[in-house]
């Protein structure tokens, strides 16, 4: 891949910002994607600690190394809170609303496929133009 020249990046800089001015919805479904995708790695690489932290428990079990087994418990640890706080904020949407709110912007909670959800706001779109 190669990187943008500066140039590149601020006219890049100039579209995002245009099209959040444009339209704030859309500009915010792209970013909650890409959050969604980094929160989809983590929960992926905190699967793998976890395995590989009980590989490391079993090992020590196995040769009798106390700091070995220990190791492997801190690990699993460690991967199990990172994966429940990811899968909670990223899978459910835990970072989308503020607490109490219902919903990304206070409105009634979120829920069905993604379908309906857009064309509920093409139908608010239609009816906000009358």
């Amino acid at each position: 891949m190669v990187p943008l020249s500066d140039e590149e990046a601020r006219l890049l800089a100039q579209l995002e910002q245009s099209l959040a001015e444009e339209d704030p919805d859309f500009a915010s479904t792209l970013r909650g994607s890409k959050l969604a995708a980094r929160h989809r790695k983590i929960v992926a690489l905190a699967a793998v600690a976890f395995v590989i932290g009980m590989g490391l428990l079993l090992g020590g079990a196995v040769t009798a190394s106390t700091w070995l087994g220990a190791a492997g418990f801190v690990v699993m640890v460690g991967a199990s809170y990172a994966f429940i706080r990811t899968w909670r904020q990223g899978m459910i949407g835990g970072d989308e609303a503020p607490a109490g709110s219902g919903g990304p912007r206070g409105g009634k909670p979120q829920s069905g496929s993604f379908v309906d959800r857009m064309e509920e706001r093409w139908n608010r779109r239609q009816d906000d133009g009358r």
